[in-house]
């Protein structure tokens, strides 16, 4: 798990899911790197919950800060990097419990390294692939870091909400990939 450490060395916040893919490493690791697999419709629904009443306030003509934006989804994350066929790493900065996320736009790696942390939270996700027996063990780990005692106070009340659902689409999207690896040619 070199890239997720280095990437986030420390952290407050974290998540791990695990599953099995009778896949090698390689295609695992494709599978979680391509859009369409990653793009899960449960994920879409509950993602259209939370943002419900802000695009609703849209709608009956109040300001809304998602209006005109696309829903969140695996777009707004950021390539940290791929290391072989081992792990593949994804960023994200903001104040995620905004109602329209407080994104920071990341172009690469090196931004996300070079982010002030201040007021906000920054989080990796990760797929970690390690062979087991004949096949994959495959590891998600989320992690975030809030870069003050702020950004920190805020994330803890929004992570106590949105972990059950987080998980829930962690291991839905280990599935996905594990479903992708095994159709792979």
């Amino acid at each position: 798990m070199e890239l997720i450490g280095h990437f986030l060395p420390s952290y407050q916040f974290a998540e791990e899911h695990s599953l099995y893919v009778p896949a090698s490493p390689a295609a695992v690791l494709d599978a979680a790197s391509r859009p369409d697999v990653v793009d899960d419709p449960i994920a879409r629904r509950l993602i259209a919950l939370r943002e419900l009443p802000t695009r609703l306030m849209g709608r009956l003509g109040f300001e809304s800060t998602l209006a005109g934006r696309s829903a969140f989804g695996a777009g707004d994350f950021t390539l940290l990097g791929r290391d072989g066929d081992r792990e593949l790493a994804y960023g994200l900065a903001g104040r995620f419990w905004r109602s329209d996320y407080g994104l920071v736009p990341l172009i690469d790696a090196q931004d996300f390294v070079a982010l002030n942390a201040s007021g906000l939270a920054k989080l990796v996700l990760n797929f970690y692939a390690q062979v087991e027996g004949s096949g994959t063990r495959v590891t998600t780990h989320t992690r975030v870091c809030c870069g003050d005692a702020s950004a920190y106070r805020r994330f803890r009340a929004y992570w106590f909400l949105i972990r059950p659902a987080s998980g829930l689409i962690r291991r839905r999207l280990l599935m996905r990939v594990r479903e992708a690896a095994l159709l792979a040619p």
